[in-house]
């Protein structure tokens, strides 16, 4: 579905947003109600078992609602497309929020089981209240912890979801841009990737992981393969913003 609202910068929810950055930071959300509230919305408004449905009432919600910082519709399609093309049997993804992306990947790979990290507990009690009225509860999990923890959190996907060698055939990195490229070097190094492993990172431009990005270009055509796709942030067409697509050629 379309939406008539493209200009984020004129809505107070966006700024809103924007003068939190703390909050997201520490507590992964806004802190005025607005995560909590899309659950509501999608369970009011979204047909229940319709993961379609849910999606676009998620994007109803950000662009009539209250502006979300999940990846969105412009961007959510060029998830899709790297998802389809991956064709995972298991996808991580790092940073749930509200879980849209987990959605996205769960759409696009129906048969992929779907595992996401997310640091705040509240986030992981709304996602999966959203991935149940979705039907697709039993397909996607949600660990609490951050991969910065000490290993915390890899151990925890290795000794209980079975994470070994080779077993990510999709990542995608939605959460501090700060730990896209620490994160996906802890991954790498666990053995967790393959050849072939397709790497999605949003924000690359907006609010921006030069580190990470300047680390995918150093690396082009040796460990990794990459492709900018140009786009724009989320529930809108005038900030410019990047979704690389890296796929993982091996050491």
């Amino acid at each position: 579905m379309k939406f008539k609202q493209r200009v984020p910068l004129l809505r107070w929810s966006f700024w809103r947003m924007a003068a939190s950055q703390g909050n997201i930071a520490t507590l992964g959300q806004v802190g005025d109600g607005r995560e909590a509230a899309v659950v509501e919305y999608v369970l009011a408004n979204a047909r229940k078992g319709d993961i379609l449905s849910v999606l676009d009432t998620i994007d109803r919600f950000a662009y009539t609602e209250s502006f979300l910082i999940n990846i969105g519709d412009e961007k959510g399609r060029l998830l899709d497309a790297a998802v389809r093309r991956a064709n995972p049997k298991l996808a991580l993804e790092l940073g749930t929020y509200c879980g849209y992306g987990a959605l996205r990947i769960a759409a696009a790979a129906p048969s992929a089981k779907v595992y996401s990290i997310e640091m705040a507990p509240a986030n992981a009690v709304n996602s999966r209240r959203i991935w149940e009225h979705a039907g697709v509860g039993d397909r996607i999990t949600c660990v609490v912890g951050t991969l910065g923890d000490g290993g915390k959190t890899l151990d925890a996907l290795a000794a209980e979801h079975g994470f070994g060698s080779g077993c990510v055939d999709l990542l995608f990195l939605d959460h501090d841009k700060n730990a896209y490229l620490s994160d996906l070097r802890s991954i790498e190094s666990r053995g967790w990737l393959h050849h072939g492993t397709i790497v999605v990172a949003d924000n690359v431009r907006i609010p921006g992981a030069p580190e990470y990005r300047a680390y995918m270009r150093q690396q082009q055509g040796r460990t990794w393969r990459t492709v900018e796709h140009k786009t724009h942030g989320e529930y809108g067409s005038v900030i410019p913003d990047l979704v690389l697509e890296s796929e993982y050629l091996g050491e």
